[in-house]
């Protein structure tokens, strides 16, 4: 069981097969311009989906617990920037100047939504602050990360402004997503219902923004970019990362004198970071250039963060119910 949860699931395997296809049939000319549209259209649904699915029951649920939200939103948002900043030294010539770019685009973003929730579900942590926190953290990148993006690495969006990038974003993200809330009411049972399948929309949308990506950067000569002795120190950076914020949010929630159920929570809501929003963000916030280096970071933190969360998700699993009980009254 150990070693399964250290192997790659179907859909990183994926992932890899799309790098390795837009690597020797990359798209360019029209049918480029074709699969960009394609992608666009894509990426809406995605977020629609979104909308449709998340319950507002279980959201205002776990709404009160505002203490860990702000933690939660600390992290994700203040304390991985941070730890972008001071790692730079290291980081930068370790790995060059646009990979790490590309780490400083990781920090910035948002929370992840499903993995979060399914992995403190798994833990037995605070499963309704969890669903409230990540929801909320997905929202809040929304207009947070493009304007972390500018004070991070100077990028200030396709048109030129912070807030043009944000205005776009809402556009091409926010508004599927809110239209999807509207539709929840109609729409949302059947949604639920077909939620095993309904998943490989959000997949295809990514390994589409990937497919583009990669074919845009392999024409401009990513893999000359990046020798093998690079990526395995991105691999190596990534994992850095990762552990520094799984110990800083395992630290700040015991400092706290949060609950272990709220502890367990802020560590997989507070460490993670979204592929399904950071992926579709980057085609918009760096609309005409390209992103094949800018989300290889992503890419790789993904998948490291789900192998490392998976084995502590069950190492918080195997507690026994007396210590969760004592856990949860101790504050």
């Amino acid at each position: 069981m150990f070693l399964r949860r250290l192997l790659p699931d179907a859909f990183t395997l994926t992932l890899l097969a799309v790098v390795l296809i837009a690597t020797l049939l990359p798209a360019s000319g029209q049918v480029a311009v074709a699969f960009e549209w394609i992608t666009n259209l894509a990426i809406a649904l995605l977020f629609f989906l979104h909308g449709a699915k998340l319950s507002r029951v279980a959201i205002l649920a776990g709404a009160g617990h505002w203490r860990l939200h702000l933690l939660v939103f600390t992290c994700t948002f203040v304390l991985f920037p941070v730890l972008g900043l001071l790692l730079k030294p290291l980081l930068a010539p370790l790995i060059g100047t646009e990979l790490y770019l590309g780490m400083l685009y990781l920090c910035a973003l948002p929370a992840t939504v499903q993995s979060a929730i399914a992995f403190t579900s798994l833990a037995r942590g605070n499963i309704p602050a969890a669903i409230c926190s990540a929801a909320a953290s997905s929202l809040l990148g929304i207009f947070v990360t493009p304007l972390l993006v500018a004070l991070l690495m100077g990028v200030e969006g396709a048109n030129g402004s912070t807030l043009d990038a944000i205005g776009k974003i809402s556009l091409q993200l926010l508004l599927p997503f809110v239209l999807g809330q509207i539709a929840q009411r109609w729409i949302g049972g059947w949604v639920t219902k077909n939620k095993s399948w309904l998943k490989y929309v959000d997949q295809s949308s990514i390994l589409l923004v990937v497919y583009t990506a990669f074919s845009a950067a392999v024409i401009g000569g990513l893999w000359q970019e990046v020798p093998l002795v690079t990526l395995l120190a991105l691999v190596l950076a990534c994992c850095v990362l990762l552990a520094l914020a799984l110990l800083l949010t395992h630290l700040l929630g015991k400092w706290l004198g949060f609950n272990l159920e709220d502890r367990i929570t802020i560590v997989f809501c507070g460490s993670k970071k979204s592929l399904a929003t950071g992926v579709p963000m980057a085609q918009v916030l760096f609309a005409g250039g390209s992103i094949g280096l800018l989300i290889l970071p992503l890419m790789l933190f993904h998948q490291i963060q789900l192998m490392v969360c998976a084995v502590l998700a069950q190492r918080y699993a195997r507690r026994p119910e007396q210590e969760a009980v004592d856990g949860q009254t101790a504050s």
